[in-house]
């Protein structure tokens, strides 16, 4: 267990209060700080995720961990856009720190606002009416801006929501890598809003099931930490984005109407419920690198639950002289409640604490 941390946002007395909408995307949650906090600075959305590293650790502990959350929580902050035409934008929290992008999180992020009218106190000037109208959304995220398209249902809800994600590429193709207690493991890296390095399970002899989730958890730690030991990994534009977010286990489909099966371990041993968006990204981009995918072709993704996010590649790009697409990812969310949190000063746990 890890020991609590401060709270700059905190006062030194006194309780505070926050208050969350919770979703879950294909069975990911997403919980949205809707009141508690004001805007985070920063200039640019890196900026502002450097600002939270720093500055709101204690936060995230409170809404992620325990006794609030859980080791597979995963957390939203709005902000206000930091491109010209940006309508808001948005920081990604989990059980190890603040992620870069996360397609799960783009779709249940877009949900909840359009089907709540949420007004999230860390961007006051947000109108969720204005999103209403909008064909697409644009969303500026630290690794860059995504475009959000909702699909509304007869009745008028969010039914379901697409987004086309920042260029994703392959990054390295067929490398090995010595893993403690799996022996010499062949991996790919590709970036799809963060790196991922790919294993194909069967030949790990991993099944790609719920009731394989605690091997998968200490396989794809064990892979993660061996490609971080043994190699750099660089982004072309951003050397904060230069890092690997955790490993995706890939396999054959169980509906046959499908391309494939994902399950995604990242962080600090958390385990995507969904397809993982950004893991969907990065597998559409080795699967065009290799020639199996071309665009406009759909490629649906099931998750370790059997939910589905489908893929399409809507553009080939030269990104920083790689070969890179622009995927655009599909799913659906759902509201699962709201919550009011309380910090009691003089409680020892107050901020959080991770048992796995």
């Amino acid at each position: 267990m890890a020991a609590p941390e401060s709270i700059p946002w905190s006062p030194p007395s006194g309780w505070v209060r926050l208050s969350t909408l919770d979703l879950h995307t294909e069975g990911e949650p997403l919980r949205i700080l809707a009141s508690g906090l004001g805007p985070v600075p920063g200039a640019t959305m890196l900026e502002k995720r450097r600002y939270a590293q720093g500055h709101l650790e204690g936060l995230r502990r409170l809404l992620i961990l325990e006794p609030r959350g859980h080791a597979d929580m995963y957390g939203a902050i709005v902000t206000e856009p930091t491109s010209p035409n940006g309508d808001l934008g948005v920081l990604f929290l989990h059980n190890e720190g603040w992620s870069t992008m996360c397609g799960h999180g783009i779709i249940a992020l877009v949900t909840g606002l359009l089907e709540t009218g949420l007004r999230p106190s860390t961007f006051p000037g947000l109108d969720p009416r204005r999103l209403q109208v909008k064909e697409e959304i644009r969303i500026d995220t630290p690794a860059g801006q995504v475009l959000a398209r909702p699909e509304w249902s007869p009745s008028g809800h969010a039914a379901r929501v697409a987004f086309r994600n920042v260029p994703s590429f392959a990054y390295a193709l067929d490398e090995v890598v010595d893993v403690p207690g799996l022996g010499r493991v062949r991996y790919d890296l590709a970036f799809g809003g963060a790196f991922y390095a790919y294993v194909d399970a069967t030949e790990l002899g991993l099944d790609l099931e719920p009731q394989a989730y605690r091997s998968l958890i200490e396989a794809g730690m064990a892979i993660k930490r061996a490609v971080i030991a043994s190699r750099e990994i660089r982004h072309p534009l951003e050397p904060d984005l230069g890092f690997l977010y955790g490993t995706i286990f890939g396999g054959p489909p169980r509906d046959p109407a499908h391309q494939a099966r994902n399950v995604c371990v990242f962080a600090e041993g958390e385990v995507d419920r969904s397809p993982t968006g950004t893991g969907v990204s990065g597998r559409a981009a080795l699967e065009w690198a290799r020639g199996r995918l071309r665009q406009g072709q759909p490629f649906t993704v099931e998750s370790l639950l059997g939910t589905t996010f489908t893929v399409t590649l809507v553009e080939e790009v030269d990104f920083q002289g790689l070969p890179a697409v622009v995927p655009e990812v599909s799913g659906r969310a759902w509201i699962t409640g709201r919550h009011e949190f309380l910090l009691d000063p003089e409680d020892p746990l107050s901020e959080g604490f991770l048992l796995r």
